[in-house]
Parts: C-alpha cells; structure tokens; sequence
C-alpha cells in the first residue's frame, strides 16, 4: 500500500490490472516511442516535444485533435524509482512548455501532483494512480474534485489505449 499524496485537494485515484509484465508497462510510461502510441484521452493524437526522465527533467507534449489543432501538456518529475513508481507534476503548457491555465477551466488547478505506482500481480501488473491539486485555491480544487468522474472515464480511455498498445509491445 502507498502513502496517501500530500496536497491541497482531495485525491483522485484509478486502479488499473494491466494484462503485461511490470517491465513493459514501466517503459511504455517511459520512453518516448511508446508514450507516443497512447498517452493521452482518445480521439487525439499525441506528439513528444521533448522528454528528459529524470528528476526535474520534463516530458513535454502535444494533444493533437482530428481537426490538427494542438493543445500541449508537461510532467516536471520529481521521484522516478525503476520499474515501481513515477511522480510528477502535470500541468497544461504552451507550446514552450511553460505551464499555463487549463484552456477550458479557468478554475482548474495549475499543477496537480501525480503518482504511478506498479506492481507484480502474478505476471500482470497492478497500475495506481494518484493525483492531487497543488497550490490551489478553495475554487480550483472544488473544480478539480468536481471532475473527478470525468477523470475516471478519460483515465479509463487512456489506460484502453495503454492495453492496446501492450498487446502489440513485442512488435513494437
């Protein structure tokens, strides 16, 4: 069992059983190849601006809408511990990567922390995450508890995308 997050708002949480050993998944949440094949909701593209793993490296991103047009989001790391456990600081960015305002809440928090842990699960692995607002004031973190449904089903998505891409890691 994990720690809980230490933070301003309530925590998210989403449990996912992956059909892959812990190794796999470890690298498709940490190599640029393979973000690139499922990070993100579904529906969007996603293009790796830049990715520095490492603490205070950055992974840097663009969410790429069928219509082309972009939005970009970044992870600040601050604890990667191989292959069992990622936290970084998310946030939406802009094209440099200097973290901004969610584009559609302007309530939404500016930085969430967010924790990855994995685990063996008798071949499989066992996937929580975490997240919390960071710094937030009383009304962004009632809009960041507010979307916690939302987040489950983009999670949800995400995680699909993650699942099929494992299915073909070996050919990858």
């Amino acid at each position: 069992m994990t720690a809980p997050l230490t933070g301003d708002s309530a925590e998210f949480h989403i449990e996912r059983l992956i059909d892959a050993p812990r190794e796999q998944v470890w690298q498709a949440h940490t190599q640029a190849e393979h973000l690139a094949r499922w990070w993100g909701p579904k529906g969007l593209g996603l293009r790796v601006l830049s990715l520095d793993l490492r603490p205070g490296g950055r992974f840097h991103y663009a969410m790429v809408a069928p219509d082309g047009s972009e939005m970009y989001g970044r992870f600040v790391y601050r604890e990667i511990l191989a292959p069992a456990r990622l936290v970084w600081i998310n946030s939406f960015a802009d094209a440099a990567g200097e973290a901004v305002r969610h584009p559609m809440a302007p309530d939404w928090p500016l930085h969430m922390r967010v924790q990855v842990d994995l685990s063996e699960a008798d071949g499989r692995t066992r996937l929580v995450l975490r997240s919390r607002a960071l710094d937030a004031s009383a009304a962004e973190c009632a809009t960041f508890e507010a979307g916690f449904d939302s987040m489950r089903g983009g999670f949800g998505g995400t995680y699909d995308q993650l699942d099929a891409h494992l299915a073909t890691f070996n050919r990858s």
